[in-house]
C-alpha cells in the first residue's frame, strides 16, 4: 500500500511538473520580466521578486483548489482571459518596442531607480506576475491537474494533492531562482548587447501576447 500510494505521488509530481514548466516557462519569462526590473537596485529587485513569487504561488494555490468557482462566479471563461490577456501583453511589448532606450547620464541613475522602484510596485501583481508569469495555461494546466488528483478517497486525495503542491513549489522555486540571476546573465552583455536584447525580448513579448490571443479567438469561434 505505501509503495502504491508513494508511486502514485511521484507519478503525479513528475506529470505536474512536465505540465507546468512549458506554461510557466520560467527561464523565458524571466528574460521577459528583466527589462521591467533592470533599473532596480539589487535589493529592490529582490524584495520585487520576492513579492512576484508570493503572487505566483497565490494564483496557482487559488487555480488549483477555486479557480474553477471563481471563474464561474464572474462568468469568465479560459478563452476570453486567453484573449484578454494577450493583448495586455501585446501592449506591453509594442510599449518597450517603441520606448526610448538611450542610457541615462550616471547623476541620474539613482533617481532612475527611485522612480523605477516606486512605479514598478503598481505592476508586480499584473501585469508581470498575471498574466507573464502565471497566465491563462498555467490556470487551465491546474484545472486540469485539480481534476486529474480528485479521488473519493480522502487518504488518494491527500496524496494527490501534495504531489500537485509540491510541483507548483519547485516551479515558484525556479521563477525565484531565475528572476533573481537573469540580470547577471544579461549584464555580461553591455549596453549596446542589452539595449539589443532588450528590443528582441520586446518583440517576443509582442509575439507571445499575439500567440496567446490568438488562442483565445480561435477556442471562441471554434476556428
Amino acid at each position: 500500500m505505501i509503495l502504491e500510494h508513494l508511486h502514485n505521488f511521484f507519478h503525479l509530481l513528475f506529470i505536474g511538473l512536465i505540465a507546468l514548466f512549458p506554461v510557466v516557462n520560467p527561464i523565458g519569462s524571466a528574460l521577459i520580466i528583466n527589462p521591467y526590473l533592470a533599473k532596480l537596485s539589487g535589493k529592490d529587485r529582490k524584495n520585487a521578486v520576492n513579492k512576484i513569487t508570493i503572487y505566483a504561488f497565490s494564483i496557482c494555490i487559488v487555480s488549483l483548489f477555486a479557480g474553477h468557482w471563481v471563474l464561474e462566479l464572474f462568468g469568465i471563461s479560459i478563452p476570453v482571459i486567453q484573449l484578454a490577456g494577450g493583448i495586455l501583453i501585446c501592449k506591453m511589448g509594442w510599449e518597450s518596442l517603441s520606448a526610448d532606450q538611450q542610457e541615462n547620464p550616471d547623476k541620474e541613475i539613482d533617481a532612475s531607480n527611485n522612480v523605477a522602484s516606486s512605479s514598478i510596485n503598481n505592476q508586480l501583481f499584473y501585469p508581470l506576475t498575471f498574466p507573464i508569469t502565471t497566465g491563462a495555461g498555467t490556470i487551465s494546466v491546474l484545472f486540469t491537474l485539480s481534476a486529474h488528483s480528485a479521488d473519493s478517497n480522502w487518504e488518494n486525495y491527500l496524496i494527490n494533492t501534495s504531489a500537485i503542491l509540491l510541483a507548483i513549489i519547485v516551479m515558484c522555486a525556479m521563477v525565484f531562482f531565475f528572476y533573481n540571476n537573469t540580470k547577471k546573465m544579461v549584464d555580461k552583455l553591455g549596453n549596446n548587447g542589452q539595449n539589443i536584447a532588450n528590443r528582441i525580448f520586446a518583440f517576443l513579448i509582442f509575439c507571445v501576447g499575439l500567440e496567446i490571443a490568438t488562442s483565445g479567438l480561435k477556442t471562441l469561434f471554434h476556428l
